[in-house]
């Protein structure tokens, strides 16, 4: 089983920007994510991603984690909504779809999936933003991945961090 976290964030760890993480993202950040995500089993994000990101349209299954079953993705087939916590839903969606997991959630989701030692890698975007909201500690989400490497491409910063 490979669970993912992909994640972008501003140079000040913000994780979004005006609503949604696109103010935080650049050209070099989407296309790496677009190459990732074809190669999940299904894609997880939480209720409030669902409301405000473009998850209308995914290559593979989206599992919607929220407390209210009004699925905010009912014209994507490939939706699903789940009222699980997060480490019921990785367990479910493994079963049910498949081994390779992309976590795209928000912070809260992310933060306990990794202290449940649910998270096997980050993939980390890191873009020059600044000025945003939901903040995240990027150096402290890294400590749980030893193994880390780094490259640069047209001004963000590529960090692939796995146990």
């Amino acid at each position: 089983m490979t669970v993912t976290v992909t994640l972008v964030v501003g140079a000040d760890g913000s994780t979004s920007k005006n609503g949604n993480s696109a103010g935080v993202s650049s050209a070099a950040d989407r296309s790496a994510f677009l190459a990732r995500r074809r190669l999940a089993d299904c894609i997880l994000i939480g209720g409030n991603t669902a409301r405000t990101e473009p998850y209308h349209r995914t290559p593979v299954p989206v599992i919607v984690l929220s407390k209210s079953l009004i699925n905010p993705l009912a014209d994507n087939r490939l939706a699903h909504c789940w009222n699980l916590s997060p480490a019921k839903a990785i367990e479910r969606a493994r079963t049910t779809f498949g081994p390779h997991i992309h976590v795209e959630a928000g912070v809260a989701i992310i933060r306990e999936l990794i202290a449940a030692d649910l998270v096997d890698a980050i993939e980390l975007s890191i873009t020059e933003v600044t000025g945003g909201e939901d903040l995240i500690n990027v150096p402290e989400l890294l400590a749980h991945f030893p193994h880390q490497s780094e490259k640069s491409e047209s001004g963000t910063r590529f960090i692939s961090a796995r146990k």
